[in-house]
């Protein structure tokens, strides 16, 4: 099979089970936001000395990818008929565990952080971005197609635990994070 089929030439892409769509259709863009969400965390992983978080990092690839093709196919029966796994209370669950478990190692927060300090904690703090964006992109879907029930609040909760996956790499480097001051500091 080639890597290529020209396709999608003339701007517009397949969904999964379901209709030819232009690719800056809703549900293009938010499994796009996911997909860029998935590659920066390949960023994340490749950059942190910490092998629990690089494990954390790729084991959130595997359910950013079922996430992808779940809101890539736009047909809910397709979606349990082909067996593509949603997101459900019990992976948002997982998250907060995770997020639980990190928080142990840090100080309480006192102030808004700067994203940054080490390279490998800049990279979570893009990757909570992009977590953002593609949050952003869900919910616009939402407003004209059903989603899965779970999809909104895994998001949610994953920026939550990227942003402590950044506060830990820095806390383990020993670097402090920057806090912000406010307008006049």
């Amino acid at each position: 099979m080639k890597i290529y089929t020209r396709r999608g030439d003339g701007g517009e892409t397949d969904l999964f089970g379901g209709p030819r769509v232009s690719k800056d259709h809703a549900r293009v863009e938010a499994y796009g936001a996911v997909d860029e969400l998935c590659a920066c965390l390949g960023v994340c992983a490749a950059a942190s000395s910490h092998e629990d978080l690089r494990a954390l990092a790729r084991e959130i690839q595997a359910r950013l990818f079922d996430l992808g093709a779940c809101l890539a196919s736009p047909d809910a029966a397709h979606r349990r008929k082909a067996g593509l796994p949603e997101p459900g209370p019990e992976e948002v669950a997982a998250l907060e565990a995770h997020i639980d478990r990190l928080e142990r190692e840090l100080e309480p927060l006192r102030r808004f952080i700067l994203p940054g300090g080490t390279p490998a904690a800049a990279h979570f703090h893009v990757a909570r971005t992009v977590c953002r964006r593609a949050e952003r992109r869900s919910v616009e879907l939402g407003r004209s197609e059903p989603l899965a029930e779970a999809c909104l609040g895994y998001l949610n909760r994953l920026s939550d635990l990227l942003f402590v996956m950044a506060r830990v790499e820095n806390r383990r480097a020993g670097v402090a994070d920057a806090e912000w001051l406010g307008l006049g500091g």
